[in-house]
C-alpha cells in the first residue's frame, strides 16, 4: 500500500508538471479534465510541500500524515502481538487445573520445546516452513529436477529434539502441546513411529527398481513436512533398523527437523538387536541433528490418573449419601 501511494503521488506530480509546461497529457484525459483534477483540494494537498524541520527535507502534509498513520499502525501491531509458543499454553493449562504444577522435569522439557519453537519462528524462511510460499507447479518442477541432477545438502539451521524418559512422564503430551502451537500453514506432521515406518515401507514398494528409492521416499516426505514429530520412537524390527540411517540422512539433508519421544536414550535404541553394528551409525546421525533431552520424572501420570478415578468410584460406591460430591467429578 505504501508503495502504491508513493507511485500515485509521483504520477500526480508529473501530471502537474506537464500541465504547467503546456506539454501533452501523460494520460488519456483531455487537458481540461486534467486541469479539474489538479485544482481539487486532494491534489493541492499532495502536490504542496513544506520543509520538515526535523530532517530538513521537503514533504507534503498529506504524505506526512500517511507516514504517521503507517508508523502508528506498525507500533500498535507490534504491541498487540501476543507471546506465543508451548510455554504459554503449558502455563494456561496449569492455571486451569488441566495439568499438575511443580514438575521441574516437565518445566525443563517445555523450556527446550519453547527454545525450539522460537528458533523455528526466527528461521521460518530459511527452513522453508511455509507450505504456500511456492506454487504447486514450481514444486513439481523442483521435484523432477532434483531427481535428474544431484542436489547439494540443505540441512536445516535448526536442530531437532529427542525427548526420552520413563512411561507416563508426559513426553507425548508435551510434544503434542508443542505441535499444536505451530502455525497451520507450516509443513508439519505428527505420527506414531510404527505407523511412520509402515508408510515408509509402503512407499519403498511403489519405487521398486529405482536406483535409490530411499532418496525418493525422503523427498516425498520432506515435500509434505519439514517438521516431523514422531511419537514412541522404538526400533525392534531388523528391516527398520537397516534402513533408518540412510533414510534419515536423506531426510536431514533435505532440511527435515525431527522432534521425537522415546522410552529409550539414543544409545539404547535397538539394544541387543540383530546386526546392531549396522544400526550404530544412525545413533551418531541422530545425535548430530537432534538435541537429546531426558525427562527424569519418577511420577507416572497415567497410573496416577487411574488411581484417582478408582478412588472416586470407591467413594461413589461406599458413600452414596453424598452423590453431589462424586457425580459432579465423575
Amino acid at each position: 500500500m505504501r508503495a502504491a501511494v508513493a507511485r500515485s503521488l509521483r504520477q500526480l506530480r508529473r501530471l502537474a508538471r506537464h500541465h504547467a509546461e503546456g506539454r501533452a497529457p501523460i494520460n488519456r484525459l483531455t487537458r481540461q479534465q486534467n486541469a479539474l483534477i489538479l485544482r481539487s483540494s486532494a491534489s493541492r494537498s499532495l502536490c504542496t510541500v513544506r520543509q520538515n524541520d526535523e530532517h530538513g527535507r521537503f514533504v507534503s502534509p498529506a504524505v506526512e500524515s500517511l507516514r504517521n498513520m503507517f508508523s502508528t499502525a506498525a507500533a500498535d501491531s507490534i504491541k498487540d502481538v501476543p507471546r506465543g509458543g508451548p510455554m504459554v499454553e503449558y502455563e494456561k493449562r496449569i492455571a486451569s487445573g488441566d495439568l499438575v504444577d511443580g514438575d521441574s522435569f516437565q518445566v525443563d522439557t517445555i523450556q527446550q520445546l519453547q527454545r525450539l519453537y522460537e528458533d523455528l519462528v526466527e528461521n521460518e524462511e530459511a527452513c522453508q516452513l511455509d507450505r504456500y510460499q511456492s506454487s504447486e507447479k514450481s514444486g513439481r518442477r523442483r521435484w523432477l529436477w532434483s531427481r535428474l541432477i544431484a542436489q547439494p545438502s540443505t540441512q536445516s539451521p535448526v536442530k531437532g529434539l529427542y525427548l526420552y524418559g520413563g512411561v507416563g512422564t508426559g513426553k507425548t503430551m508435551l510434544m503434542d502441546l508443542f505441535y499444536e502451537q505451530l502455525p497451520a500453514n507450516w509443513r508439519k506432521k505428527r505420527i506414531h513411529f510404527h505407523d511412520f515406518m509402515l508408510n515408509v515401507h509402503s512407499r519403498l514398494q511403489m519405487h521398486k527398481g529405482v536406483s535409490d528409492p530411499l532418496d525418493m521416499v525422503a523427498a516425498e516426505i520432506s515435500d509434505e513436512a519439514i517438521i516431523l514429530c514422531l511419537d514412541e520412537f522404538m526400533v525392534t524390527d531388523v528391516a527398520d533398523a537397516m534402513i533408518l540411517n540412510r533414510l534419515f540422512r536423506h531426510l536431514f539433508s533435505k532440511g527435515v527437523i525431527l522432534v521425537s519421544t522415546s522410552n529409550r536414550a539414543p544409545d539404547q535404541l535397538y539394544e541387543g538387536g540383530l546386526q546392531r553394528n549396522l544400526f550404530l551409525p544412525f545413533i551418531d546421525t541422530l545425535k548430530e541433528r537432534c538435541i537429546s533431552h531426558p525427562i527424569g520424572s519418577a511420577v507416572d501420570y497415567r497410573q496416577l490418573g487411574s488411581v484417582c478415578c478408582l478412588l472416586l468410584q470407591v467413594m461413589h460406591l461406599f458413600f452414596p449419601v453424598f452423590p453431589f460430591m462424586t457425580s459432579s467429578i465423575l
